[in-house]
């Protein structure tokens, strides 16, 4: 494999604190997916690797005519094209992607709002899909050491190319690329060329973008993995860096880089940093990738791989991009980190509800903020399909893992998935239940056209299978079951609430329960706790002798717990500073109204509690 036959001479490299760990800390609501997409061939993928007869190529979409570029010689002028709704672009020739060491695949497109988005696909056309996303300023030639080993292990394989990256086609101004643009893209991609069960693999900006997708979609995926990436909710209206000034000027400045013989002198002792970048160093980061004349990809990857690049494989990197004219993509990347405010919450919610299997592997020598234990564990404590998953730091690894250890995270990916039988059990949602057995409580969420979330609580019993057959509109979200009242609470409507109506959905009956109003909502300091604003008329009631389980903030609100995930309790949990847990004896029993709308508060042990409340 390529990481293993490269030189053992140490070059000095460079540390960028990733430049793309331009994720720092963050995730997206997502607009819905353009109807004018067109999926295109041009070549069939190769599938004899997995023993499966080559798939037969798709008719050519007329529209798409090879454009001028693409028989050109690699150095060739570009030509500008033009979309149909005004958008200039370039698409890079064919010749520039001949003879890459490792990367032997034919590129498939599917045409969105007139842009060609490039794919490769391997494996046979009926295994169970890995949808693999790189970051910036990379590829999908990234993936050139784990796409053999998935597809022979007999997965549909498919790997992404992002606009302005790879294959795809180029816009050649700066304003035509945005964070919520890549996530309609990503979205309308998935949907174009019908994938379901999507086991997703994702990285740098391929996890900013991936991750919000997934949770706001969460019923697409089967499972998720992830490689120093991160989402985290940003306020709206907040921009996390000073913008560029002047991003279409083009200068001679210094790389943002710091010279350091990377692979000799490691980055981590543990988990303590020992080196790494500075204050600023992201800022830095997104003006010399936006202005800089000397801004390559390869220098970023060379930079953030534990082994060296050979200089076939730095010219790889660089292939999409013979002269500056095809830049914009992933000089825009950087500052797209400003554009997070107000559309990360919806995805954010969604992960941390999300029950199916999530496993984190990490480069143990990243010195980004992506790459921190901080960083990893975040995940592993808010996403509940995290727990008991093999996480893992990788030795021998920077940032761009998956060139320095792709054939290991494969093989890994591929052991994994062999142990997760989601057939007949109940792996997929985390619930404990036997296979077959029927109950109550399965939870559906209706977006509503005023981005409000209703709450349909399932009254008929059913089975998990019953329940993950079931067939939902776009629109609607499928969410796990929940233990309600584990402390011995009692949910009634409340005095002078409407009577509970229950409706015929999907062939069982529901009754709304709720309307989540607002996701996101910041809690404590410290981000250990998620809030939701939800909006219902009920009052909870407790027997005498009964003792009532509280969430006490540092002001003294007090928070009943009432619910907890089926299947995922534990009295572990972590609490930001002068937040406690405590039990309360109600000798007399008690019983009040949740106020409206209710905060609902979720530890990272999945417990729930809502409030605040008075009289205890």
């Amino acid at each position: 494999m390529p990481h293993q036959s490269r030189s053992a001479s140490r070059r000095t490299r460079c540390i960028i604190a990733l430049a793309s760990s331009a994720l720092l800390l963050m995730t997206a609501c997502s607009s819905d997916a353009s109807d004018e997409a067109a999926p295109v061939t041009d070549t069939a993928p190769t599938t004899e690797a997995a023993g499966e007869p080559p798939v037969e190529p798709a008719a050519t979409d007329p529209q798409l005519e090879p454009a001028p570029n693409e028989a050109m010689p690699c150095d060739a002028e570009p030509v500008v094209l033009t979309t149909e709704s005004g958008v200039d672009y370039v698409r890079t020739p064919d010749a520039c992607f001949e003879d890459l060491p490792g990367w032997s695949y034919e590129p498939l497109y599917v045409e969105i709002d007139g842009l060609r988005q490039a794919y490769v696909e391997e494996g046979p056309a009926d295994g169970e899909v890995v949808l693999l996303l790189h970051g910036q300023p990379s590829w999908s030639y990234l993936y050139r050491d784990m796409i053999p080993v998935l597809a022979d292990a007999g997965y549909r394989v498919i790997a992404m190319d992002h606009l302005g990256m790879g294959r795809s086609d180029k816009p050649t101004e700066l304003d035509s690329y945005s964070y919520l643009g890549h996530n309609d893209r990503l979205e309308t991609f998935i949907d174009e060329i019908g994938l379901t069960d999507i086991n997703v693999f994702v990285q740098d900006w391929g996890s900013l973008i991936g991750l919000n997708v997934a949770g706001t979609n969460p019923e697409l995926f089967a499972t998720i993995a992830v490689g120093d990436g991160n989402l985290v909710p940003v306020p709206d209206g907040v921009e996390l860096f000073p913008p560029v000034e002047n991003p279409d000027e083009v200068v001679d400045i210094a790389s943002p880089f710091t010279d350091i013989p990377a692979q000799q002198i490691p980055f981590y002792d543990g988990c303590e940093l020992l080196l790494g970048p500075g204050d600023g160093y992201f800022g830095d980061w997104m003006t010399y990738a936006m202005t800089a004349e000397s801004f390559e990809a390869s220098e970023v990857v060379e930079a953030m791989t534990w082994f060296d690049l050979t200089p076939a494989e730095e010219a790889a990197y660089d292939a999409p991009f013979p002269s500056r004219e095809y830049m914009a993509g992933p000089r825009s990347f950087p500052s797209l980190a400003n554009q997070l405010g107000g559309n990360t919450a919806e995805g954010w919610a969604g992960l941390t509800t999300y029950e199916k299997p999530f496993l984190t592997l990490w480069a143990a020598n990243d010195p980004g903020q992506l790459g921190s234990c901080e960083a990893q564990q975040r995940l592993i404590d808010n996403v509940p399909g995290a727990e008991g998953q093999p996480h893992d730091r990788l030795a021998e690894a920077s940032h761009f893992l998956q060139d320095d250890q792709g054939t290991e995270i494969a093989t890994r990916l591929v052991d994994w998935y062999a142990t997760l039988d989601t057939a007949g059990d109940d792996t997929a949602t985390g619930i404990e239940t036997a296979a077959g057995e029927e109950r109550v409580g399965y939870e559906l969420l209706e977006r509503m056209d005023d981005g409000t979330l209703r709450a349909w609580i399932s009254a008929d019993p059913m089975t998990l299978e019953q329940f993950e057959a079931i067939e939902i509109p776009d629109n609607w979200i499928k969410n796990q079951p929940r233990e309600s009242s584990v402390d011995g609470g009692v949910f009634d409507a409340s005095p002078g609430a409407d009577e509970v109506v229950y409706e015929e959905q999907f062939g069982f009956r529901w009754f709304h329960s709720a309307t989540v109003v607002e996701i996101g909502v910041p809690v404590d300091d410290e981000g250990l706790l998620s809030g939701a604003f939800v909006e219902k008329d009920h009052e909870i009631s407790y027997e005498p002798g009964s003792t009532v389980i509280a969430l006490v903030s540092p002001d003294g609100d007090t928070y009943v717990r009432i619910g907890r995930d089926a299947g995922r309790a534990t009295d572990e949990v972590t609490l930001p500073t002068g937040w406690e847990i405590v039990e309360i004896d109600v000798p007399g029993g008690y019983t009040t109204m949740l106020p409206v709308p209710t905060l609902v508060i979720r530890t990272d042990n999945q417990d729930s509690y809502q409030g605040p409340v008075s009289g205890l």
